[in-house]
C-alpha cells in the first residue's frame, strides 16, 4: 500500500486529554468548550482525522476548512442482535436472578429485570462474567 501524500493545507490539530477533560486545538485555536465529542482516527497510510461533534449552541464559531461528514445514527438492530447472540443463557439466567431489584413484587418484576441486566452491560456497567450480588 502506497502512504498517501499529506496535503499541505491540512489543519493543524492537538489535542491534550487529562482524565475526563481535553483541551482540543484547531491550528492553535482552542475550540474545547465548543466540542461535545472528539474521535480520532488513523487508518494506514491515510492522514489522521479528528471528527467533533459540536455542543448544541447559537454560539458556535468555526471558521476554516473542514471535510464534512453528514449521515444518520446507524440502526440499532443489527448491533442489538449480535450483542444478544454473544451472551450465554446459563449467565443470563444466573445475573437476572441475583439482582437485588428482582423481587419487588410489581408486575412483570422477571422481564424489567431481564431488561435491566442487559441494559446495564450493553452500556458497559458490570460486563457479562462478573460477579452480582445474590439478592438474599
Amino acid at each position: 500500500m502506497t502512504p498517501t501524500p499529506i496535503p499541505p493545507e491540512l489543519p493543524r490539530a492537538r489535542i491534550q486529554a487529562s482524565g475526563p477533560a481535553a483541551v482540543l486545538e484547531i491550528n492553535g485555536r482552542n475550540i474545547s468548550d465548543q466540542v461535545r465529542e472528539y474521535q480520532p482516527r488513523h487508518a494506514a497510510g491515510q492522514p489522521p482525522e479528528v471528527l467533533l461533534l459540536l455542543k448544541p449552541s447559537d454560539d458556535t464559531d468555526f471558521d476554516g476548512v473542514a471535510r464534512v461528514l453528514v449521515g444518520e445514527d446507524p440502526a440499532p438492530g443489527p448491533a442489538a442482535a449480535r450483542f444478544l447472540a454473544a451472551l450465554d443463557d446459563a449467565e443470563v439466567e444466573r445475573a437476572v436472578l441475583a439482582r437485588h431489584d428482582l423481587l419487588d413484587g410489581a408486575p412483570h418484576e422477571f422481564a424489567r429485570a431481564l431488561l435491566t441486566q442487559l441494559a446495564e452491560w450493553a452500556s458497559g456497567k458490570r460486563q457479562p462474567g462478573e460477579p452480582v450480588e445474590v439478592a438474599g
